[in-house]
């Protein structure tokens, strides 16, 4: 049985990652493909701009952390914004913990991370 399930979906205003599941290192391989494929797409996109949603997600280990910070630096480097929602603090916690949430921007909803503005934490 698959601990995490990964899709994204293109809308006009964002291209839109939804994770459900336990994030490990053992899932992890799940997510960064389709964070790759949905960064690609977001580039090919007027709005330039990926939302992580991790709303869902029941576990979020380091594999996890790197995996949505790798996606921030590849789409930094080619000017796509990525932002994250989540409000659950078993991954809020984690990135807080870590300091990345002086990196990473992190929006309590999607609506939130969808006008890019009141983020929760950082930005």
């Amino acid at each position: 049985m698959d601990l995490l399930m990964v899709d994204y979906e293109v809308r006009p205003e964002a291209v839109v990652v939804q994770a459900k599941g336990e994030v490990d290192s053992s899932t992890v391989g799940n997510l960064t493909a389709q964070l790759r494929a949905a960064l690609k797409e977001a580039g090919n996109q007027a709005c330039r701009l990926l939302i992580v949603d991790l709303q869902s997600v029941t576990y979020f280990g380091s594999a996890g952390l790197n995996a949505v910070l790798d996606c921030h630096r590849q789409g930094s480097a080619a000017g796509t914004s990525v932002r994250l929602v989540a409000d659950n603090q078993l991954v809020v916690r984690p990135i807080d913990v870590t300091n990345l949430d002086s990196v990473l921007e992190l929006y309590p909803t999607l609506p939130d991370a969808m006008r890019g503005r009141d983020p929760g934490h950082g930005q």
